[in-house]
């Protein structure tokens, strides 16, 4: 399946999800903090994943299962977006619907100018800038080999300069890696210069892809809003739950499935889930036991997560 929700997003309200990527993680960043777990292919190449139809139809199906009209329709995928070719025609041919698009990048792929075209047409774009430093960029988001730090930061800026949207940007914080106060105010600096409506700074509130990544202490988190804020960005932080009142289809496997397609699933989720749909409680054993998806903790919390070895 495509699309998935609406799941109450931080950033956009009540956002339906549309996963523009095959289920296989295909990806130019393998970031340490990733909730969708490592890159299992590798790509910078841009190519055709699904026809432009197909996605708009499966929009079109899902938006006549759910009774509310969501925010935003957000590409927000299983891997990097922008590496399928035809995202700018989806996005024209979607905004038929004449809800807001959005589209959640880490703007590796920016230095190409048709990457630049297509994500214009958007309504909402999200640019990862976790740091700025070369040295910490490839500890923590571990790009293709192909990728240049300074060709990804060249794309950010003619993106930023031309961008008629709303931009914003989101730098995630991981201890021990990008949370010291120089490469903060270092990293604010070069956002500055990118000039989004909106700087995010956010925190690892799902399972990640290394299991030794952690959170910053509090104590830091309010220093990096404080710093953000001195350089002049309209700063929020995404370290909260978004709640559990997500969108349902009427079919509790699908709605699961697509979900941990792209996300883990809470575990006060998961049962709003199973309630909302009218599912047979078993069900979830049932994915469980088939190796679907598995139960994990992370910050003292559950979630169900699909199984990688599955895909």
């Amino acid at each position: 399946m495509i699309t998935f929700g609406p799941v109450p997003s931080r950033r956009l309200g009540n956002s339906l999800g549309i996963n523009n990527i095959p289920v296989k993680k295909i990806c130019s960043y393998s970031c340490i903090y990733c909730q969708v777990g490592i890159t299992k292919h590798y790509s910078v190449k841009r190519e055709a994943f699904y026809d432009t139809v197909k996605i708009y139809e499966e929009v079109a199906n899902h938006l006549r299962k759910i009774s509310n009209k969501p925010d935003y329709l957000t590409f927000v995928a299983d891997g990097e977006p922008t590496l399928d070719i035809n995202l700018g025609k989806s996005i024209e041919k979607l905004k038929n619907f004449e809800i807001p698009i959005a589209v959640i990048t880490n703007a590796s792929l920016l230095n190409d100018p048709e990457v630049r075209t297509e994500l214009s047409l958007a309504d909402w774009v999200s640019v990862k800038v976790d740091a700025n430093d070369e040295s910490i960029w490839k500890k923590l988001n571990r790009p293709h080999k192909n990728l240049s730090f300074d060709k990804y930061l060249e794309g950010l800026f003619l993106f930023s300069s031309t961008f008629r949207g709303t931009l914003a940007s989101e730098t995630m914080l991981v201890q021990g890696l990008n949370d010291q106060v120089d490469l903060i105010r270092s990293t604010a600096t070069l956002i500055k210069q990118v000039q989004p409506f909106v700087a995010y700074v956010s925190v690892p509130t799902r399972p990640p892809a290394v299991s030794s990544v952690k959170k910053p202490s509090e104590t830091t988190i309010n220093a990096a809003y404080q710093i953000f804020k001195e350089a002049g960005l309209k700063t929020e932080l995404l370290i909260g739950f978004e709640g559990v009142n997500t969108g349902y289809t009427g079919n509790a496997i699908d709605d699961i499935m697509d979900m941990c397609a792209v996300h883990p699933i809470r575990e006060d989720t998961m049962e709003e889930i199973l309630k909302k749909d009218q599912a047979d409680p078993t069900i979830l054993q049932l994915l469980l036991d088939g190796n679907y998806i598995k139960k994990v903790a992370y910050n003292e919390k559950f979630f169900y997560v699909r199984n990688m070895v599955k895909q």
